[in-house]
């Protein structure tokens, strides 16, 4: 867990290093690593079946909002700063709560009423610390958000198809549906698709997509909720640290504030929810395999 967490946070630094467009690195991401997910579902014993048609639309679903969510991050990382990016990138681990307490008509108690006022709020001063050192920030911030939301639509839709079929089979499948979405996005942005070096989308495909998201799969039912959700504080703090040192941009007080009042919202959400560890997997497993 502690690896995979590593491995993902390294993500927006191989989207900047990348020489293409934002949501083409996004593309190659995928296509580079579906693959090799798919034979790591053959080789774990999965083999082709006949599914019925609700589940081919779940995955398909599913994987259209996994495209859309990597291209709005994408194009997000390369306005905001790294921890900001990562952290509202993630933000969905808050936000999926509250799809149950719309739809599913799961009240939420005190404590958690009072974690997303908490996550409300430190993200407003993230937000705002970013437009006050760079209105620009500002834009990348709401992509991030923009990729959360797509991110709890991506949960909702892979928890229904994680109920028929394996976790890493859900995974490679939805994975495959991302890539024509994401290639169509590049295209009508004008993006440059091929790039003149391989390495920075080779390391995201397999640091973030293989290692990190395999990983976390892998991980999925073995810790409860609330380490898992003490263990995504480890990207944000991390994606910082690369921040700073590659690029120079500094955490400011108000920053480390409102990551704090962010990071502590998410372990008091995930501590409340009664869930199953494998109902975790669904909400925290899914949602974080970036």
């Amino acid at each position: 867990m502690i690896v995979a967490n590593l491995a993902l946070a390294f993500g927006p630094w191989f989207v900047r290093m990348a020489d293409t467009g934002p949501v083409s690195s996004a593309f190659w991401r995928i296509a580079l690593a579906a693959p090799v997910l798919a034979l790591a579902a053959l080789a774990g014993g999965a083999r082709p079946r006949r599914l019925d048609a609700r589940l081919w639309t779940v995955l398909v679903v599913a994987g259209v909002c996994f495209a859309g969510d990597l291209g709005a991050w994408h194009i997000g990382i390369l306005h905001t700063t790294l921890a900001n990016a990562t952290l509202f990138g993630n933000s969905a681990t808050f936000i999926y709560p509250i799809y149950g307490f719309l739809i599913v008509r799961a009240w939420p108690s005190r404590l958690q009423a009072l974690a997303l006022v908490l996550a409300a709020a430190g993200a407003m001063l993230l937000m705002g610390r970013s437009y006050q050192l760079d209105p620009r920030n500002l834009v990348g911030d709401l992509f991030c958000l923009l990729a959360g939301i797509l991110y709890t639509a991506y949960f909702v839709l892979m928890a229904r198809a994680r109920d028929s079929l394996a976790p890493l089979s859900a995974l490679a499948m939805s994975t495959l549906f991302s890539v024509v979405p994401l290639l169509l996005f590049a295209l009508a942005m004008g993006e440059r698709i091929l790039p003149a070096t391989w390495t920075p989308l080779i390391a995201l495909a397999l640091c973030s997509q293989v290692l990190g998201q395999g990983l976390m799969v892998y991980v999925l039912g073995k810790f409860t909720p609330l380490v898992i959700g003490i263990a995504l504080l480890m990207q944000p703090v991390m994606a910082g640290v690369i921040g700073w040192i590659a690029y120079g941009e500094r955490l400011g007080l108000v920053d480390l504030v409102g990551a704090g009042m962010v990071g502590i919202a998410l372990v008091m959400v995930t501590r409340a929810a009664p869930v199953a560890p494998r109902d975790a997997g669904a909400i925290l497993g899914t949602g974080d395999e970036r």
